[in-house]
């Protein structure tokens, strides 16, 4: 991808960014050198590897998916300010 100096420029007033021009130069270098590292890495043949989520093949421990905490809803809601129907009531917010 090719990105020229106004196209930083313009990044810069979208994002607000207030650069002149010599810091205008050192990104648009430092842009260029990533955009170049990603095609480098684009251009590696992927046919056949399988994505992987972790660098090293380990599995986490698994617990049981039962319930270890009593249902204590009743007792949280009677320190609401407003409940009805076993829901919080809150102010509207937004009109």
């Amino acid at each position: 991808m090719a990105l020229t100096l106004s196209d930083v420029q313009r990044i810069a007033h979208l994002a607000r960014i207030d650069i002149d021009a010599r810091e205008a130069t050192e990104v648009h270098g430092k842009l260029q050198a990533i955009f170049a590292l990603v095609d480098q890495l684009l251009a590696v043949d992927t046919t056949g590897v399988t994505p992987m989520a972790h660098a090293q093949d380990v599995a986490l421990p698994l617990r049981a998916d039962a319930v270890t905490e009593r249902d204590q809803h009743a007792r949280f809601q009677a320190a609401a300010p407003a409940v009805e129907d076993g829901l919080y009531l809150v102010p509207r917010v937004i009109e």
